[in-house]
């Protein structure tokens, strides 16, 4: 059975939503769909991938099905803060909406502001933005807001660290005073807190799971390694992971192609995700990691947040985070949907109080991963092989066990070292 249909949704919903496999909503979108479809504000905390973005999709279809836009004057607004997550929004709605005929636009950057201009001209439904590129048009009059009756907040918590809380007051201020609004939010640290009895009336509180609590699917681990070493190190992790689909996250954007570089030549799948990229070369990107076509991206944390994705198998920190919560959203991005996922982090000797940041955090010890005992198990594994293979063939011992030996005398120096 579908437990959809006990959520007040309509059978145009419920029908789009089966087709895409889904029965069982998850707790977020238990809780906030009623809500959103009474009329409630709501405000929602939840970490990434639980579904949160259906949790406001899906009612907000059946609120808009009736009536119609007018020229520059969207009857819905979802503000996000980055381009990805904006474009997985819209999305949504193309797959939730096959079944209505509700009109979109998608406003950022990197993309023909004439081309959206026109758009709006027609009139939309649904408007999904980023807060600077929505500013522009809001200024040369392309966008006139106060038609606005349901506005979404997504990713508050993000849009704080961006620096984008002046650019959404602003922009609230546009929007009429009765209205409903939905905001969520991966914490609830004081300044959201702030925001939502700002621009919130009376919300539907829903918490699904803490920011400080990682999934118990993901298995973690911990590598040390010297500074000089963390591109040899990550290559040897990969190698003997040989991870199906995997991000790698990287403090710095400087960082981010060297470790591309540096996958590639080991032979591996790897495209870089950051902010100087094109538009059409981000999208083209995340098109051929959702179709495993690339099987490594690697990223910051702004280019990663809200990538929905189910099937990554690996998450590799290539450096430990700044702020301990980064660390528990980027290991989010594996172990969805009751999957097991494996996360790894690499740490040098000054990324001491870092770690013990994410224990205190999250209240668990992070394992520590044996990588050369990995290795020396995978040679010895591989030699296994060789061995049975050669005996198969007929091969005979004397000359099995001379090869055996010159195979031991080339492991390389650190695998022996350590045996």
């Amino acid at each position: 059975m579908n437990e959809f249909a006990d959520l007040g949704l309509s059978e145009g919903l419920q029908q789009a939503v089966a087709s895409m496999g889904y029965e069982t909503p998850t707790p977020i979108q238990k809780a906030a769909i009623p809500a959103v479809l009474m009329g409630r504000d709501v405000l929602g905390v939840a970490q990434t991938g639980t579904g949160k973005t259906a949790g406001f999709t899906l009612p907000m279809i059946d609120i808009l099905a009736e009536g119609q836009a007018r020229a520059r004057m969207p009857r819905s607004l979802i503000l996000s803060p980055t381009r990805e997550l904006a474009a997985q929004i819209a999305e949504n709605f193309e797959m939730y909406g096959t079944n209505h005929q509700l009109s979109m636009a998608l406003l950022i950057g990197g993309e023909s502001m004439k081309e959206q201009e026109a758009i709006l001209t027609r009139g939309v439904d649904v408007l999904i933005a980023t807060p600077g590129r929505l500013l522009d048009l809001i200024e040369r009059g392309s966008v006139m807001p106060m038609d606005v009756s349901v506005l979404v907040i997504d990713e508050a918590d993000r849009m704080l660290d961006m620096g984008f809380i002046p650019d959404i007051e602003t922009i609230v201020g546009r929007l009429p005073a009765k209205r409903q609004t939905l905001m969520f939010s991966a914490t609830m640290a004081p300044p959201i807190r702030k925001l939502a009895d700002k621009f919130l009336r009376n919300p539907k509180e829903i918490e699904v799971a803490r920011a400080s609590s990682t999934a118990t699917t993901v298995e973690a681990f911990l590598v040390s390694s010297d500074e000089k070493e963390k591109q040899s190190t990550l290559r040897a992790i990969v190698q003997a992971e040989k991870p199906k689909s995997s991000i790698v996250f990287c403090n710095r954007k400087r960082d981010i192609s060297a470790v591309v570089d540096t996958l590639r030549k080991a032979g591996f799948s790897a495209a870089p995700m950051h902010g100087d990229l094109s538009q059409p070369k981000r999208m083209e990107t995340l098109e051929a990691f959702r179709t495993e076509e690339l099987s490594i991206l690697v990223c910051s944390d702004v280019a990663a947040r809200g990538i929905d994705i189910d099937h990554i198998t690996h998450v590799f920190n290539y450096d430990v985070p700044f702020n301990a919560e980064d660390y528990v959203h980027r290991i989010g991005r594996t172990g969805r949907a009751g999957r097991k996922g494996r996360a790894f982090m690499i740490a040098t000797s000054r990324d001491k109080k870092l770690v013990d940041a994410i224990v205190d955090l999250t209240k668990k010890e992070i394992k520590a991963y044996d990588l050369v005992g990995v290795q020396k198990n995978q040679e010895e594994a591989a030699l296994q092989a060789v061995i049975e293979d050669a005996k198969a063939r007929g091969v005979d011992a004397k000359t099995i066990k001379a090869a055996q030996k010159c195979f031991e005398r080339h492991i390389p120096a650190f695998i022996l070292r350590a045996a």
